[in-house]
């Protein structure tokens, strides 16, 4: 396809969500797809299609809840042993007379005769009699027949969700099978030229297709049945064959990317090609989810969502969810909700609603949690993931403050973090906080930079802060920034450093041929700019970014507007090729095999707010932080004392 003579067309129409959702159940009846008859082992988690009666008793018959003797609880404290022992599975052979008693076990049939059962703790035997030392009252001990579930008692009502315990009821009264609603067929399919499988060799400029793994894994938790029909290129003859192939299969079709309309886009091309009616929603005004592309045809579903994985999923929980739930029997998902104190400014586009995907923190003596907006783009894979929540900003508004109140949707339903870390992002604090998740600690982890670390501690909004800020005019990292209210806890020590290509001009001229020098970072960063070789930067508010613009001054070579916001995105960036060299830590350097000059032996530290010193979680962390087992692990990642 020539995509330079392309013509790129425009969205049919962008609704609101209110206007697409009313579309779509306009076309799709949301309602249960049909019964089916599964057998029991086959059961966990299907709903119930109709009610279960019980067609017998449950017990089926009087029996002992206890050890002991099946006797009248009348009679005097001297009673005759019956010639026989009942334990479960008998059939008793001899009636309890006056006088006389039964030794019987837990569960066995409670003999005809007998109103009672003395337990074995109240009695003793001696020659062929029964001596009773505590009084007893009719019936005591007894389970009667009926009484857990009678012939007859509705027992589990249509639209149960199966469990462990309601599979233990039906195999009670005898049930080898259930009738359930058939769970719908979902086909996940995704297209794009740059997409490959998880697993398979991977080549610039190419990505692994994570929505395939996430939709199918997100099919099966809503009850539903994943066919998987993988990656198809963007040719609009294989898509066609590939969609038909899915429609046939399925109950409903999901596909992700090609949304747009844009030049290189054929799935909403070939989607648009589906008839009665066809297209029905494409172009709803939400952030993330703008090109999302809902078509009917004969009452089927295909759902065309935004290649992006953030977009694909939230759209795929706003808009597939509720059906494949309705479809599978579920009722609608009634999500927790909960108010929350926005803690840093937003910023959002006026005309459409954006949905704001956010990590709830504890915020003690408040009432109520911090949400922190994780600011990583549709793009991101993590984003949904890491959220505890989403919370959404009104279509006619350009800014929440910080401070405002939000109400927040949850997702899932894990507990707020114990450990709260914001600032900048460090392998080595990653190592200790890998072993308190080991330990059980739920841990939330937002990399903004030093900076931002040092904003949050500050306002009390995170229990620990990473930070590694120098101070010029002392030349001392990090104390002279400890504002009141916030407490320094020494961290470790970190090289920072020229990292390059060794095979990239300038470099390689610089070093390779001069083995009996010992180049520093600020000759590096030197022979960079006037070689006019292309950096990577980091992003505003990060210690690596005052660190480089300390050593560049005024000047500004190509690629200082290339900000990413951790040492791991500035090493792939030289890795491949897309810049020739930046600053980052010697850690990364070795992992991603480029060279490194060292700049600046800095200081890690962690900021923590005096409110929140003796939280145990906290407690732990700077316990395990000056540990040996501590020390250990950060030297094994390449850090300091």
């Amino acid at each position: 396809m020539d995509l330079a003579g392309a013509q790129q067309t425009q969205f049919l129409s962008v609704m609101t969500e209110e206007e697409a959702q009313a579309a779509l159940r306009t076309h799709i009846g949301f309602v249960p797809l049909g019964p089916e008859t599964v057998a029991l082992h086959d059961l966990l988690g299907r709903v119930l299609a109709a009610d279960v009666v019980a067609s017998v008793d449950v017990p089926g018959f009087d029996r002992s809840s206890v050890d002991g003797f099946a006797l009248r609880a009348g009679d005097g404290p001297v009673l005759r042993l019956n010639p026989e022992t009942l334990t479960p599975g008998m059939h008793p052979q001899h009636g309890v007379e006056a006088g006389t008693a039964t030794v019987i076990a837990t569960g066995a049939m409670i003999p005809r005769g007998a109103d009672a059962v003395l337990m074995q703790e109240q009695s003793r035997v001696q020659d062929g009699y029964l001596h009773r030392t505590a009084p007893i009252a009719p019936g005591a001990y007894i389970a009667r027949a009926g009484s857990d579930m009678a012939w007859g008692d509705t027992v589990l009502r249509q639209g149960r969700v199966l469990g462990s315990r309601e599979i233990g009821m039906l195999a009670a009264i005898g049930a080898g099978t259930g009738i359930v609603w058939r769970r719908p067929r979902v086909a996940v399919l995704s297209t794009g030229n740059e997409l490959v499988s998880p697993g398979a060799p991977i080549r610039p400029g190419q990505v692994f297709d994570s929505n395939a793994a996430q939709l199918a894994a997100a099919v099966t938790e809503l009850g539903g049945i994943t066919l998987h029909h993988g990656i198809v290129p963007d040719d609009e003859a294989a898509l066609t064959i590939a969609l038909a192939a899915a429609m046939a299969a399925a109950d409903l079709v999901v596909l992700s990317g090609g949304t747009s309309k844009g030049a290189g886009d054929v799935a909403s091309r070939v989607v648009a090609g589906l008839q009665r009616p066809g297209v029905i929603v494409h172009g709803v005004a939400l952030k993330p989810g703008k090109p999302l592309c809902l078509a009917v045809q004969d009452g089927r579903l295909v759902a065309l969502l935004p290649g992006f994985p953030t977009s694909a999923l939230f759209t795929f929980h706003r808009f597939v969810a509720p059906l494949i739930r309705a479809l599978a029997g579920l009722p609608p998902d009634d999500p927790a909700m909960i108010d929350a104190t926005l803690a840093i400014r937003i910023a959002s586009e006026v005309g459409r609603t954006e949905f704001v995907m956010a990590a709830l923190l504890d915020a003690p003596g408040t009432g109520e949690p911090l949400a922190y907006p994780l600011g990583k783009g549709s793009g991101a894979v993590t984003s949904f993931g890491q959220a505890d929540g989403f919370f959404a900003v009104p279509a006619m508004t350009d800014t929440l403050a910080a401070g405002t109140r939000v109400r927040v949707q949850r997702i899932g339903a894990a507990r707020l973090a114990d450990l709260v870390v914001i600032g900048s992002q460090c392998a080595g604090l990653d190592a200790l906080l890998g072993v308190l998740e080991q330990e059980g600690l739920r841990v939330t982890s937002l990399p903004v930079g030093s900076q931002g670390g040092l904003a949050a501690a500050a306002r009390g909004a995170c229990d620990v802060a990473g930070v590694h800020l120098l101070d010029p005019a002392t030349g001392l990292y990090n104390a002279p920034f400890v504002p009141d209210g916030v407490t320094l806890v020494p961290g470790y020590g970190r090289m920072q450093g020229v990292v390059f290509r060794p095979d990239t001009t300038p470099f390689a001229a610089l070093f390779a041929n001069t083995p009996d020098v010992a180049p520093n970072g600020a000759t590096a960063v030197a022979a960079a700019v006037a070689a006019g070789a292309m950096m990577v930067n980091r992003n505003a508010g990060s210690g690596t970014r005052a660190l480089i613009d300390g050593l560049l001054g005024a000047a500004r070579p190509p690629g200082y507007a290339s900000q990413p916001r951790s040492h791991g995105a500035v090493a792939a960036a030289v890795a491949q090729g897309r810049a020739d060299w930046g600053v980052a830590i010697a850690t990364v350097a070795t992992r991603y095999g480029l060279g490194f000059v060292p700049l600046q032996d800095e200081r890690y530290d962690l900021l923590v707010p005096t409110a929140r010193l003796l939280r145990a979680p906290v407690q732990r962390l700077m316990e395990l932080l000056g540990s040996a087992r501590g020390r250990a692990l950060l030297a094994a990642a390449g850090f300091g004392p």
